[in-house]
């Protein structure tokens, strides 16, 4: 007997196999939590999405997505230092361009460490269409 899906139940995605994957879902969930974002999410087209049209939403959410946006990228770009750092470490060569390593991570603006901006979600969205081409 098949159950069908019931409003407000998390339907689970495959892995995308990106190495921001977790930071990706995340996003999006906290996204979704607001409901005018999440109106235009769902009548944007795909080249809305992909032209960054979309990213300029972002503006108009709720103060308390943008404060959850803003805890999610600290949380990736520490999570980016620590590989960065291990990456370092097993390499022990102190000749090591911090900045082409960063530039490695083009799902988020390292410049901007601490907030979450419209240039995050349009590089973040920009990152994921490149893999998918």
């Amino acid at each position: 007997k098949g159950e069908g899906h019931v409003e407000g139940e998390k339907v689970e995605n495959p892995d995308t196999g990106l190495y921001y994957d977790e930071y990706l879902r995340q996003v999006i969930d906290v996204l979704e939590t607001d409901k005018h974002f999440r109106e235009k999410l769902q009548t944007a087209d795909i080249e809305e999405i992909k032209s960054g049209k979309l990213s300029r939403e972002l503006d108009l959410v709720s103060h308390h997505v943008r404060t959850r946006l803003d805890e999610l990228k600290r949380q990736e770009v520490a999570r980016l230092r620590m590989l960065i750092k291990a990456k370092m470490d097993s390499v022990q060569d102190t000749g090591i361009d911090h900045q082409a390593l960063l530039k490695q991570f083009e799902h988020l603006n390292h410049q901007n460490p601490d907030t979450f901006e419209p240039k995050d979600l349009d590089m973040l969205i920009k990152a994921v269409s490149a893999t998918y081409k």
